[in-house]
């Protein structure tokens, strides 16, 4: 008896194997393209625009530049901005001022929230990026990538113009 039952938990497990693959794809496949989700686009949010992008130079070469941007989300499900990287910076970080000891200073953001309807300025005196180390080749007029990772690993890819020192921030 025990030989028995032994061989019949083993085909009752081959067979509940089956069983399950042959419902997962029978679920896979009742799946209308109504129901498909929105195909991604590389680099690129659903619901999130980005403006006025902006890296604005140090008044001396070789200090960290300021990426300046301007965001609106109207996408269903909420995001958080984890980290920014800017093409061709030794290190990015996303700042933003806040006091300590009494004393109002830079300091490294945390992540940034956004649900439907959030409208967010990167701004001087506010939340910014900070491109340490930038490259010595950027210069006023050029155009810079800058990509935003968000929690989960999406990407939002955008240029920024880059600006001189004394240009509007």
């Amino acid at each position: 008896m025990k030989i028995i039952a032994g061989s019949l938990s083993g085909l009752g497990r081959g067979m509940l194997a089956a069983g399950l693959a042959a419902a997962t794809l029978g679920l896979a496949a009742c799946g209308s393209e109504a129901e498909a989700p929105a195909e991604a686009v590389a680099g690129q949010v659903p619901g999130l625009t980005i403006t006025n992008a902006r890296l604005v130079l140090a008044p001396v070469a070789g200090n960290p530049a300021a990426v300046y941007f301007d965001i609106a989300y109207e996408g269903e499900q909420g995001l958080t901005i984890r980290k920014a990287d800017v093409e061709g910076a030794g290190m990015t970080m996303m700042h933003d001022y806040g006091e300590y000891d009494f004393k109002v200073q830079m300091m490294e953001a945390l992540p940034v929230a956004l649900t439907k309807g959030a409208k967010i300025e990167f701004k001087p005196g506010g939340l910014h990026v900070m491109a340490m180390e930038p490259a010595a080749t950027l210069k006023p007029g050029d155009k810079v990538k800058v990509t935003l990772t968000m929690s989960g690993g999406t990407t939002q890819v955008f240029e920024a113009d880059v600006r001189a020192a004394g240009e509007e921030r």
